[in-house]
């Protein structure tokens, strides 16, 4: 990281992460850089996403497992310079399908009830009929980067 003086600590990062409901994934691609958004939950340090069985991110992911994400949790043009106050985190790591029936589950779960916690009730019977065409893949993450440029006062994350 070339700014130092932005560099926050893992545990900001991660609640960075936490934060977010999705982040973009870059994928190593041959011919043309790939990346797009997913909705992501973390689980102690692993990230999970979910997608179709088959496509250009399982094709990418199972030639070259490599991936990087970008988080941004807070965003705002600032009022009195030509400057942006922010909040972010990068993660880099390698991603793998997960075919466990019990870790897609508790994936699954876990998406669920951060991005639709008023559903859960629905999710047994969700899980039931789409668990089959659903992929799961989780990231181990190896490399957590926070970044952050705050404004002379407290940072107001409202505005």
């Amino acid at each position: 990281m070339r700014r130092t003086d932005r560099e926050q600590s893992r545990d900001f990062a991660l609640s960075v992460i936490d934060r977010c409901e999705y982040a973009v994934a870059a994928f190593a691609s041959p011919g043309a850089p790939y990346c797009v958004p997913l909705s992501i939950v973390r689980v102690e340090d692993v990230l999970y996403f979910h997608c179709a069985l088959e496509g250009t991110k399982t094709d990418l992911l199972r030639a070259d497992p490599r991936v990087t994400l970008s988080f941004v949790g807070a965003n705002r043009a600032a009022e009195t310079e030509f400057s942006t106050y922010y909040e972010s985190a990068v993660v880099t790591g390698t991603a793998y399908e997960v075919t466990s029936p019990a870790e897609k589950a508790a994936a699954l779960r876990a998406l669920c009830q951060k991005l639709t916690p008023g559903f859960m009730d629905h999710f047994p019977s969700e899980l039931a009929r789409s668990a089959a065409v659903t992929a799961v893949w989780g990231v181990r993450m190896e490399q957590v980067t926070g970044k952050a440029k705050f404004p002379p006062k407290a940072f107001d994350q409202n505005k």
